[in-house]
């Protein structure tokens, strides 16, 4: 018997935990094919992680997601917000990242 953990073993997932994730995987794939797809995104813009949150600001389809996710740029995302105001200086996107810059820098 071993005394301690095997890092070398995969962990074991939680049947419990199995089943919520398959849960959620299935209410989102209904929800995309059922519901508007820029709602549903941006209703995961706001329970997403700050790298997801990147992405979607640099290169969401919907325009209204974009933004959205522009305003939610942490301190931590600087250069995120540098590169979009550098990419487009003048589109509205740059604008919003402008005024979030202003708004994280302070």
């Amino acid at each position: 018997m071993a005394c301690c953990d095997d890092p070398t073993e995969p962990k074991k997932i939680d049947r419990r935990e199995l089943i919520r994730v398959q849960e959620q995987y299935g209410e989102l794939v209904r929800d995309l094919l059922t519901d508007d797809p820029e709602k549903v995104t941006l209703k995961l813009l706001n329970s997403t992680n700050a790298y997801l949150t990147e992405l979607a600001a640099l290169n969401a389809h919907h325009a209204s997601v974009r933004l959205r996710a522009i305003g939610l740029l942490e301190k931590s995302s600087l250069s995120v917000l540098q590169r979009i105001i550098e990419k487009e200086p003048e589109s509205e996107f740059g604008l919003a990242a402008k005024s979030r810059l202003e708004q994280v820098g302070d």
